[in-house]
């Protein structure tokens, strides 16, 4: 009984890990789906976001599986990205700046405009 528990448990550990991470694991087996990669590899993005907050994890998801480079400030931990945030005008989550164009929200068509 344990024994089947316990599978049981990594089972449901494996599919929400997966689930949290679908954006690197489908750039791993689809490369060609993202930006082009010369585009990607230039590019300047930086993301303030949080751990809880839904609408930064799609942020994060969305620029993993187009494999854009990301530098990412969580604004409830880092003394330094909560400065940045505040500089930008910090209000609401995610902000993402893309090549110096500041980006309010998940919005994907805006950070790949923002790329070329």
């Amino acid at each position: 009984m344990l024994i089947r528990t316990l599978k049981k448990f990594v089972l449901i550990m494996l599919v929400v890990v997966a689930w949290q991470n679908w954006g690197k694991i489908e750039h791993f087996f689809n490369p060609s789906s993202g930006v082009a990669t010369q585009v990607a590899s230039q590019a300047k993005v930086t993301l303030y976001a949080t751990d809880w907050c839904g609408y930064c994890k799609q942020t994060r998801r969305f620029l993993d599986s187009k494999g854009i480079p990301y530098t990412e400030f969580d604004i409830e931990k880092s003394a330094e990205g909560r400065k940045a945030y505040e500089a930008l005008g910090g209000r609401g989550i995610p902000m993402i700046v893309v090549n110096g164009k500041l980006i309010r929200g998940f919005s994907p068509d805006e950070i790949l405009a923002a790329l070329k």
